[in-house]
């Protein structure tokens, strides 16, 4: 029943390790040009928050490559070794982003709202899919015998749904940091024009990440609401 599900995830799997190479080949590439302007990601990140008024907002260094990320819940911007420290244009690029996110979360961004909204509702998703695919997959039989087949996949389209609506929200919501990111950076004299279009090069790939997994996201959804309609013809 989850055949076809699972070649889906596969492809979508390996394309999107693919872009993930890309990614990370983009970034090492971006790191070898050091900055004019001779500020670090934390020096970066701090100046922006300042510039829109945000004071509340730590900048802390965490471990691991590419694990920068904005946490709302206790107001910080997390940046990743190289970024925290890196003097150059793809640290600029993901510190200036994940600023973006913190700024978004200021002025009440309304896509970043409704994304933090529905966090909560993926966990719960997450949840009653993995029972789902277990019971399915060790105990087809007695889950067909108290679950009918099309209700099982009535309970999977709608857990499918929330996934595919979360990760098509994430897109406005990437796309608008990084925006503000690279609208900032050249407006504050970050970068020049060379190093800017590092930055944008280096976010429009970060950026295929999420698409990629909206796809995904979408095309999974996509495959079970025809399985779905498939079985009434059954």
């Amino acid at each position: 029943m989850g055949f076809g599900a699972l070649i889906i995830g596969i492809f979508f799997m390996v394309v999107g390790m693919i872009v993930s190479s890309r990614l990370k080949s983009k970034f090492k590439e971006y790191s070898q040009t050091h900055l004019t302007k001779d500020l670090t990601g934390a020096e970066i990140a701090r100046l922006m928050l300042a510039d829109h008024g945000i004071h509340d907002v730590q900048v802390i260094s965490v471990d691991g490559q590419l694990t920068d990320h904005y946490n709302p819940a206790n107001r910080t911007v997390n940046l990743s070794h190289d970024v925290y420290h890196g003097r150059n244009a793809a640290a600029t690029a993901v510190a200036a982003h994940e600023c973006g996110h913190a700024v978004q979360h200021a002025t009440a961004y309304s896509m970043l709202q409704f994304r933090s909204a529905m966090v909560p509702v993926q966990n719960v998703s997450a949840t009653i899919l993995n029972f789902m695919m277990m019971a399915m997959m060790f105990g087809a039989f007695f889950a067909s015998s108290v679950l009918p087949i099309k209700t099982a996949l009535l309970i999977i389209i709608a857990c499918y749904a929330v996934f595919a609506l979360f990760a098509l929200v994430t897109l406005p919501v990437e796309f608008d940091a990084s925006k503000r990111a690279l609208v900032w950076v050249e407006s504050r004299g970050i970068v020049n024009r060379q190093e800017h279009d590092m930055a944008k090069d280096a976010l429009k790939w970060a950026a295929m990440t999420y698409v990629v997994a909206a796809i995904g996201a979408v095309t999974t959804l996509v495959y079970y609401v025809m399985m779905y309609l498939g079985s009434d013809r059954d």
